[in-house]
């Protein structure tokens, strides 16, 4: 069978991005379908979309289920609709919330990666019998490595960096050679009616919404002080699980002088530490301990010299890694890095090649651990 004709499923959104993804792989000469995944259920979980009281508000989930309906009709290509509530609740969810119980900053969407978009989606579409699956997400492949997507602004390698060799050599990016004002120009060229549409943010699957309220359908509220690192009360906070390092809103902390930051928190003894201006000793760091390492760059012994983002978009970090076992990385950062926070991802660049990614466990300033 010729290339082009392998036959292809794009995860359809709803959105902009993989709208265009499925018109580049048609204008390629791919045999091209589409599935929507249906990965949150408000009515067993606890969560409302929505107004329950308004019968024309329909939740953001059936929404982009019919612009992806549309998109699909307007395309002529055969759309599925599928059903990983369970597989998301299991698998990405009981994680992130345990996570925040321990009063971490997780990144959901890196697992949503993983265990959803790119191994219960990719398993099903294998047993459908395509040949590969297609995401429109803004990153590369070459083969069985993953690539930093073009648009600079917009490149998501970052939240793939959990994905395997496997998972990379059955997917297609259609869309990471492109800049987004291209993106929206071909689906209004197509009369898409989502050329617009403004781009999906918050929890991956769950979307926008009050986090604190969404929280404590699931993690008791546990108020406790708020403290500067020399012990001074200047606040209280709601509970420590709402609050990220380095974070500015929400403080609800008035008085004279530049803002306050969350600068460091005691779990066990549920204080959250902040401080005035956002150059912070406290916030910067030049080591951390990470695990959860998932590499796809070759093996290295002794020391190695690359790149890292320790959250997305921030602009790359020179560092340097050494194993700890086989299970821990030592990433050193001589020039120093702010507000890098345990719970969320440092993923590893050389140039545009994802080497790995892995989870932050621990972080230090030279040999003084910070408490975060």
């Amino acid at each position: 069978m010729d290339e082009a004709r392998k036959r292809v499923v794009v995860g359809l959104s709803g959105g902009v991005d993989s709208a265009v993804a499925c018109i580049v792989l048609l204008k390629a000469g791919y045999d091209v379908e589409a599935m929507f995944m249906r990965n949150w259920d408000s009515s067993i979980n606890n969560d409302v979309l929505g107004n329950p009281n308004d019968p024309n508000d329909t939740c953001p989930q059936e929404k982009d289920y019919m612009d992806a309906v549309d998109v699909a009709n307007k395309l002529g290509i055969k759309l599925h609709r599928i059903d990983f509530v369970g597989e998301y609740w299991d698998n990405v969810f009981k994680y992130f919330i345990d996570e925040y119980s321990k009063g971490r900053t997780p990144n959901p969407d890196i697992l949503c990666n993983k265990e959803i978009k790119f191994k219960c989606f990719l398993e099903k579409a294998m047993d459908m019998g395509f040949d590969y699956i297609a995401m429109g997400h803004y990153a590369r492949s070459d083969g069985d490595m993953l690539l930093r997507g073009v648009d600079q602004n917009k490149d998501q390698s970052y939240f793939l960096c959990q994905l395997s060799h496997a998972q990379i050599a059955k997917t297609i990016f259609p869309i990471g050679d492109m800049c987004k004002p291209e993106v929206r120009k071909i689906a209004k060229e197509y009369g898409l009616n989502i050329a617009t549409k403004k781009d999906s943010t918050g929890v991956c699957f769950i979307g926008e919404r009050n986090f604190r309220e969404f929280l404590k359908n699931y993690i008791p509220a546990k108020p406790g002080l708020m403290k500067t690192m020399d012990g001074k009360v200047v606040g209280s906070h709601e509970g420590i699980m709402y609050y990220t390092i380095g974070q500015r809103h929400g403080l609800s902390i008035g008085g004279p002088g530049d803002a306050w930051f969350v600068i460091g928190k005691d779990v066990k003894e549920n204080v959250l530490y902040v401080g005035q201006g956002d150059d912070q000793e406290y916030l910067y760091s030049n080591r951390c301990i990470v695990s959860n390492i998932n590499w796809l760059g070759a093996p290295f012994s002794g020391e190695l010299k690359c790149s890292a983002k320790f959250r997305y978009r921030q602009k790359d970090v020179n560092v340097i890694l050494s194993w700890i076992d086989k299970d821990h990385l030592e990433v050193k950062y001589p020039d120093k890095s702010r507000a890098v926070t345990p719970g969320q991802a440092a993923v590893f660049y050389d140039g545009d090649v994802v080497l790995g990614g892995s989870t932050i466990e621990e972080v230090f300033m030279d040999d003084v651990k910070r408490h975060y």
